[in-house]
């Protein structure tokens, strides 16, 4: 697979710079990492729904690191000298979810870009990956005036429509909180069929998704994606500022070069991170950390072929 290249919708400008490069060494090496995600969904009770009837057990492809050993074809392996495993056909019938926050609090960002530029480059790194073996991708856009869901679509046509619309600037004139669980109660009917679902948010706001993203998780393979900006964490000494919570308009005055202000700030943030992290690991999802500052394609890539521990999960 090649960087993935799409026709702009949003002016890239230094206040949103897009979510920057998407090599394709990178992305060739997500895919045996979605492969395998996907690839488990057709075991147990659920083979027949995705194999159907009288198609053929698999197709045959070149070894891949992280493929499952136990599919290597050793016929063709002895044939070619090289490893083979076998394909499943149940990739092309693999459906997928992306649930995107468009909230205000998105447009935030103080680092190398905006939370809605990083949640922008993972929707695309997930449509291009989810499309390419043949299956299909939709999306359910919340947290705007303008919700929106394009239902799913197979090919480059699917995955292009889906990075189109996750371009989309978040409605900073808009204030409300993120309804984060209704929109979670939506996907749950929307995605009748057992796949992969990605949340990506901030999950800032009322806690009322814990509950529906368990409900999620047990049908499901969930990717809770996290986006942070490192100032939600810490205050700088800069002196007096107003702060406004982007969800409810809500402003506070504080005195940034108060010491004890800014370690109580950084305290109470970091507890509510906890607070998060768990209700994700207990819901059954795999907890996914991406942050506004520094190579956010580089965690995603090392979360989901599990060789990261930050952000927890399973």
């Amino acid at each position: 697979m090649s960087a993935i290249r799409a026709r702009a919708v949003t002016p890239r400008t230094p206040e949103k710079p897009g979510p920057g490069p998407m090599p394709g060494a990178i992305l060739r090496s997500l895919r045996p990492a979605v492969r395998r995600r996907i690839e488990g969904l057709a075991t147990g009770e659920h083979a027949s729904v995705l194999l159907g009837e009288g198609t053929e057990l698999a197709q045959v492809r070149p070894y891949e690191p992280g493929d499952d050993v136990r599919r290597i074809d050793w016929n063709a392996t002895a044939r070619t000298g090289e490893p083979h495993v076998r394909k499943l056909v149940a990739e092309r019938a693999f459906t997928a979810w992306v649930a995107l926050d468009h909230s205000p609090s998105m447009a935030f960002g103080t680092a190398d870009r905006r939370k809605a530029d990083v949640a922008e480059g993972a929707v695309a790194v997930l449509a291009h990956l989810t499309t390419g073996g043949g299956g299909r991708v939709g999306l359910l856009a919340f947290g705007g005036s303008r919700p929106l869901t394009i239902p799913p679509r197979a090919g480059r046509a699917g995955a292009i429509g889906i990075v189109e619309a996750a371009r989309r600037d978040p409605e900073a004139s808009e204030v409300g909180t993120t309804p984060v669980g209704d929109a979670l109660a939506s996907l749950d009917r929307l995605a009748r069929r057992r796949g992969l679902v990605a949340v990506v948010s901030d999950f800032r706001g009322p806690r009322d998704w814990p509950r529906p993203l368990a409900r999620l998780a047990t049908r499901h393979e969930v990717l809770a994606i996290e986006v942070r900006d490192p100032r939600e964490d810490e205050l700088p000494d800069v002196g007096e500022l107003v702060l406004e919570d982007p969800e409810t308009g809500r402003q506070l005055r504080a005195d940034t070069g108060s010491r004890r202000l800014r370690e109580r700030f950084a305290s109470a943030a970091a507890a509510e991170r906890r607070e998060v992290a768990g209700e994700i690991s207990r819901s059954g999802a795999t907890h996914v950390v991406l942050s506004t500052r520094g190579d956010w394609l580089k965690a995603l890539a090392l979360r989901l072929q599990g060789r990261a521990s930050r952000g927890g999960g399973r």
